[in-house]
C-alpha cells in the first residue's frame, strides 16, 4: 500500500518526457502520472527484453494507458542528439507541447578507479550527465510555452566532502553532473518560471539496478519500494515552478512537507526493520534550501 498526495493537485493533460522508464523508479513516476490522465513519453533502449531486467519501454507504455494516462513509446538512446530531437519532437506533434522533463536514465558502476573499465566510465558519463543535458536543452524551447515547466532529474544533492568521491569516484563524477545541471538550469531559467528540481531517496529503493549489482541483494532488506519517489516526484511537478525550484530534495522530506509521515507501507521486507540509507546520504547534510 502507498501513501498518496493530496489529490486536489494533478498532472491531468501535462505532457511528460522521460528519459528511461521501462521499469523501476520511472516507471512507477510514469505510472503514478497516469493515474491523473497525464500524456507520458518514454525514450528508452529496451525494445526487446532484457535477459536479466524485466520491461520494455512498449510494455511501459501499455501500463500508462492501462492506468488511464496517453503514452507514446520512442525507441531512442539518450546519448543520440537526433534520438533526443526526434523524441521532443514526436511529443509535441503527438500531444501538442511539452510540459515537464524528467530524467530518469542513469547508469551505475561501483567500481574503484583502479578498476572501473573506460567504457563504462564513458556510459555513465554519456547517460547520466550528458544525457541529462541534452533532453533538457533539447526541450527548452517547448518548456517556454508552457504554463507550469518543470525539469526534474533523479540526482543526488551535490556534497564536495571527499567521501562521496572517494568512495566511488567515477559514478559520483556522472551522477554530480546531472546535479550540477539541475544547479545551473535553475539560475538560468529562474525568469522564465520553469522549476528545476533535483530527487533522490533518503533509502535505497528496490530495483533490478540494485538487485543485480554485485553485493547488492543484501542491501533490499532495508529497502523501500519505488512509489515513494513516484509520490515525491508527484507532489514536487504539482507545486508551482515559479515558488519551487533549485531544489535538492529528498523524497521523505517532500512527503513529510505533503503531510505524509508516516512511511511505512513503502517498506520492503519488515517495515520495523531499520532502512538502509541511501549511499549519497548515509551522514551526509540535509536537502539544499533551493532558491525559491
Amino acid at each position: 500500500m502507498s501513501n498518496e498526495t493530496q489529490p486536489t493537485r494533478s498532472l491531468a493533460g501535462r505532457t511528460i518526457i522521460m528519459s528511461g522508464g521501462s521499469r523501476g523508479i520511472g516507471l512507477a513516476i510514469a505510472l503514478k502520472a497516469a493515474r491523473d490522465g497525464a500524456n507520458v513519453v518514454l525514450l528508452a533502449k529496451t525494445d526487446q527484453p532484457h535477459p536479466k531486467l524485466e520491461g520494455t519501454v512498449h510494455t511501459a507504455a501499455a501500463e500508462i494507458e492501462a492506468s488511464g494516462g496517453r503514452a507514446l513509446a520512442v525507441v531512442g538512446d539518450v546519448r543520440i542528439d537526433a534520438d533526443v530531437e526526434r523524441a521532443v519532437a514526436a511529443a509535441v506533434e503527438t500531444f501538442g507541447g511539452l510540459d515537464i522533463v524528467i530524467n530518469n536514465a542513469s547508469a551505475i558502476d561501483l567500481s574503484p578507479t583502479d578498476a572501473v573499465d573506460m567504457k563504462r566510465y564513458d556510459l555513465m558519463q554519456n547517460i547520466n550527465a550528458r544525457g541529462t543535458f541534452l533532453l533538457s536543452k533539447t526541450a527548452l524551447p517547448h518548456l517556454r510555452r508552457s504554463e507550469s515547466a518543470h525539469i526534474l532529474t533523479l540526482s543526488p544533492p551535490l556534497n564536495l566532502d571527499p567521501r562521496w568521491a572517494g568512495d566511488h569516484l567515477a559514478y559520483t563524477m556522472a551522477k554530480y553532473g546531472m546535479s550540477l545541471t539541475t544547479l545551473g538550469l535553475a539560475r538560468e531559467l529562474a525568469r522564465d518560471g520553469t522549476g528545476v528540481n533535483s530527487l533522490w531517496p533518503a533509502t535505497i529503493i528496490e530495483t533490478a539496478a540494485i538487485r543485480n549489482l554485485p553485493g547488492g541483494a543484501p542491501l533490499l532488506s532495508g529497502a523501500r519500494t519505488p512509489q515513494i519517489v513516484a509520490d515525491a516526484a508527484h507532489a514536487i511537478l504539482t507545486r508551482d515552478p515559479r515558488e519551487y525550484t533549485g531544489h535538492f530534495a529528498i523524497d521523505e522530506e517532500v512527503l513529510a512537507q505533503e503531510g505524509i509521515h508516516d512511511l511505512s507501507g513503502y517498506a520492503v521486507g519488515n517495515p520495523d526493520a531499520p532502512r538502509t540509507p541511501d549511499i549519497f546520504l548515509d551522514g551526509a547534510p540535509s536537502a539544499s534550501e533551493g532558491m525559491a
